[in-house]
Order: C-alpha cells, then sequence, then structure tokens
C-alpha cells in the first residue's frame, strides 16, 4: 500500500434548483403549441404574454422579447435546422422536438439577436433544465456551445450550398423557406437573383401592423393621433403603427370601426369597388366572407352609394367574426353562413361580387412565419377544386354588366392566373378588366390586367386580383 497521503475529497457542489425564466419559458410553450397542435403563433402568443402580464413582473420589454424569440426562430427554422444539424450526431429527426424547440431557440439568440454569446447559451441551458430535466440540458449546451463557434454569415458558408450549383437549394437555406417555396415563388415573381432575394428577405421581416379606418364610422385623422401613427403608403384609408404597438388598445380598433387590416387587403376592396359596372349598383356581395375585414370595409363603401351588401362564409363561427366585424356598419348589410360553392341566393343576384377564395397563404409568409413549414405542394391540388367552384359560382351569380373579384393571398400560379384562365374558358362571356388604374399610385403593376402585389416592392402581403365582367 502506497504511504502517501491521500487527497481530501472536494465536497460536492449542493444542488441549484434552475431558475425559470418567464420570457423563455413563455417562447418556447408558443413554438410548443405550433410543433404539436399545428397552432398559429399569432392565436397562441397574445394569451401568454396577457397572462404573464397579468401575473405582474413581466414588462412591455419582455413581452417584445418573447415575441421577437418565437417569430424569429420560426422565421429562420431552416436556417437553424441546417447549423443544428451539422452540430449533432444524428439526424434531426431523431432529436426529440422539444429538445429541437429549445436548440432553436438558443441558435436564433447566438445568430440572430444581439444578445451577448455568454448569455444567449446559459440562458438556453436554464431553460432546458426547466423544461427538459438536467440530463438533457447537456446536451443542448453542447450543441450550442459549438453553435457559438462561429456567426450566422460563417455558418450559412458552411451549410449552404453554393449558389452557381443549386441556386433553389442555396436561397432555401440562406433565406430560411422551403425549396419548392422558393421555386414556386421565383416562377411568379420571374426575374434573375436579385428579385427573389429581396422578395425572400421581405418574407423574413417583421410587418408593421397597418389599421384600416372604416368609412362612415372613423377617420385616418383619428388613427394619425395615436403614438408613432403614419400614414399609409397607398390606402387612403390606411395607417401604419411604425412602432408596432397594442392595435386593441386604440379607441376605434376596440369599438370596431377601425380595424387591423394589410393594406394589399384594402386595395382589393377598393379596385372592387372602383370598378365599372354597366346599369345598377345595389346589390354587392362578399362570398369568401370570413373573418370580415373586406367585408366591413366593402360594407362601408357600398353604404356610401346606397347598396347593400350580402356577406357569406361557410363556417359558423366564422361567420360570426363576419358579423362581429360588420356590426355598427353605416349601411344596410346582411350576414348568412352559406357555403359558397351552393349558394341559397339566385344566378345574376349581384352587380359586384368579391371572392376572396381559400388558399396556401404563400402571400403572408411575414405574418404567419410556420405556414412555409406547415404547407406541402399537395396542398395545391386540395384547394384547387375549391378555389374553381368559387370562382365558377361567383361569376353565375353576378348580372351582365357586373364584376367579379377574384382575390387570393397567394402569389403562386396554380392558385392565381392558372385558376382565372380555366374559368374563363367556361365562360366565353366573361372578360378580364384592367385593374391596374383602379389602384391609383401604385407603383410596378406589371403587364396586367391582373394584379400581383409583393411585400418588396409594395410592403404589403403579396395580394392577387383578378377583375372579370360578365358581358352577356
Amino acid at each position: 500500500m502506497s504511504d502517501q497521503p491521500r487527497r481530501p475529497r472536494r465536497p460536492a457542489k449542493p444542488y441549484r434548483r434552475p431558475q425559470k425564466d418567464p420570457v423563455r419559458v413563455i417562447a418556447f410553450e408558443a413554438l410548443r403549441a405550433v410543433d404539436e397542435r399545428d397552432a398559429y403563433a399569432n392565436l397562441v402568443l397574445p394569451p401568454l404574454l396577457r397572462k404573464a402580464r397579468e401575473g405582474g413582473g413581466f414588462d412591455a420589454r419582455d413581452a417584445a422579447l418573447a415575441t421577437e424569440l418565437v417569430y424569429g426562430t420560426l422565421r429562420r427554422q431552416g436556417t437553424y435546422d441546417a447549423v443544428i444539424a451539422a452540430c449533432v450526431d444524428r439526424p434531426l429527426r431523431e432529436v426529440d422536438p422539444p429538445v429541437l424547440d429549445v436548440l432553436s431557440l438558443g441558435a436564433h439568440q447566438l445568430l440572430g439577436t444581439r444578445i451577448p454569446t455568454h448569455a444567449a447559451v446559459s440562458a438556453s441551458v436554464e431553460l432546458a433544465r426547466v423544461v427538459l430535466g438536467d440530463g438533457r440540458a447537456k446536451f443542448v449546451n453542447a450543441v450550442l456551445r459549438k453553435i457559438a463557434q462561429d456567426d450566422l454569415d460563417g455558418w450559412l458558408e458552411r451549410v449552404a450550398p453554393p449558389y452557381d450549383e443549386d441556386p433553389e437549394d442555396h436561397l432555401a437555406v440562406v433565406h430560411s423557406h422551403p425549396r419548392w417555396v422558393v421555386s414556386a415563388l421565383w416562377d411568379s415573381l420571374g426575374g434573375g437573383r436579385a428579385g427573389i432575394e429581396d422578395l425572400l428577405r421581405a418574407d423574413n421581416e417583421r410587418p408593421e401592423v397597418t389599421l384600416v379606418a372604416r368609412p362612415g364610422r372613423a377617420t385616418t385623422a383619428e388613427l394619425l393621433d395615436e403614438e408613432a401613427a403614419v400614414p399609409g403608403r397607398w390606402s387612403p384609408h390606411a395607417v401604419r403603427l411604425a412602432e408596432g404597438g397594442e392595435p386593441g388598445a386604440i379607441t376605434a380598433v376596440a369599438e370596431g370601426r377601425a380595424g387591423v387590416q394589410d393594406e394589399g387587403s384594402q386595395l382589393v376592396a377598393l379596385a372592387l369597388a372602383a370598378a365599372p359596372v354597366e346599369g345598377r349598383d345595389r346589390m354587392w356581395l362578399d362570398a369568401c366572407a370570413g373573418p370580415g375585414g373586406k367585408a366591413a370595409l366593402l360594407g362601408a363603401l357600398a353604404a356610401e352609394r346606397g347598396a347593400v351588401l350580402l356577406a357569406a362564409e361557410k363556417q359558423p363561427h366564422r361567420a360570426a367574426l363576419v358579423a362581429k366585424a360588420l356590426a355598427g356598419s353605416p349601411g344596410p348589410y346582411q350576414v348568412v353562413a352559406a357555403d359558397g360553392t351552393r349558394p341559397p341566393w339566385r344566378p345574376g343576384s349581384f352587380d359586384r361580387v368579391l371572392v376572396d377564395v381559400p388558399c396556401t397563404g404563400l402571400g403572408a409568409l411575414r405574418r404567419r412565419p410556420e405556414a412555409r413549414w406547415r404547407r406541402r405542394p399537395a396542398d395545391l391540388d386540395g384547394f384547387a377544386p375549391l378555389q374553381r367552384g368559387l370562382l365558377r359560382t361567383a361569376l353565375e351569380s353576378v348580372r351582365v354588366g357586373g364584376v367579379v373579384g377574384y382575390a387570393t393571398c397567394s402569389p403562386h400560379l396554380a392558385e392565381t392566373r392558372a385558376v382565372v384562365a380555366d374559368l374563363l374558358k367556361q365562360f366565353p362571356d366573361a372578360d378580364l378588366l384592367d385593374a391596374r388604374p383602379l389602384l391609383p399610385g401604385v407603383p410596378d403593376l406589371g403587364d396586367g390586367p391582373d394584379v400581383q402585389l409583393w411585400p418588396h416592392v409594395h410592403g404589403t402581403d403579396a395580394m392577387y386580383l383578378a377583375l372579370i365582367r360578365r358581358t352577356g
């Protein structure tokens, strides 16, 4: 036996309970809801923030950070997945989804914010201890320390294929869009690399909050009295909240006299209302009215001319939202729960018809970043019969000399021009109108006669509009 004296054992460190950070816990809970329930972040996050504020000790800066963590992580999920995949020793599909959510939140703090490296890693590991346990927190710590060894540009150099070898895959990784979405947007946009990169960048920017002053009920002057409010770019009824804020705290919005509505949606309603019709102009139809934003604007515009609006929505709960949006409208209106492909009204009943069809939502990826990961090319086939059926009924519902507006919040050619072209073949007594003059002051509207708006060009959602007149 050795006669060396034994070293005294170091006393074990006392176990330290993990500290719960409400900001990051809320961000994690929101991401889990998006993953597990296919929830939308813009629906699940506000109640979480409201509950935290009611509990006390949670201020506006905390809410802003939680919002940035959720939306920033969702927007750059594809990029962060590529980085994380380079730092783990297994396929990402074998990493438990809650662990991957914590890693993604950590990656965003390291690569997409100004949070110091040490703070980003330690806060993420602490979150992992709270929501995953100490064992998996060690794995999170090891992965995030690898990610922290380089910045975003450095990682993109390593994980994105060169543009010259595979341009679509390069753009998909760098700008965090599925490859098929990059391809579809590029086809719709046309042009070279600069335009598609500008569009993909715009999809990853936080959109401004835009309000609509509903005619006869509110004015833009009233809304412009709000802090950091500035006029809209194109719609005479639009006001932008340049620094964000809580729209529900604005009196006119709380009272329903104004609402939150992207300028692209406002322009669609305004263009339909401005389109020339032959003869009477008394009956207007919004055939897919839920959740009610366009219907509320159309109802106010119809009232100015003494016209009546019928707002139809298939789903009863969405029809209730339409009724709420129209409550207090200055003119006559009616809301019905009805299937726009099997309508209860007679053919030829209306002078103006708007049909804003269900779609993939690829035009609103700024607002619903999770939609890009949720959608699949096969979804186009699912929407196609409904879109054509709704436009067919709209064309049957308008009288000769009246106008139909076909709109969709997607720039995908399969949901826009292909639908319109197919229906025009079936209705030889219908002609496309040039929609461009009906959006006065809006630049870069293309060759027409239809209109495609773009986030990077117009600062709106990528709304599509075709105006069709029945001629015989």
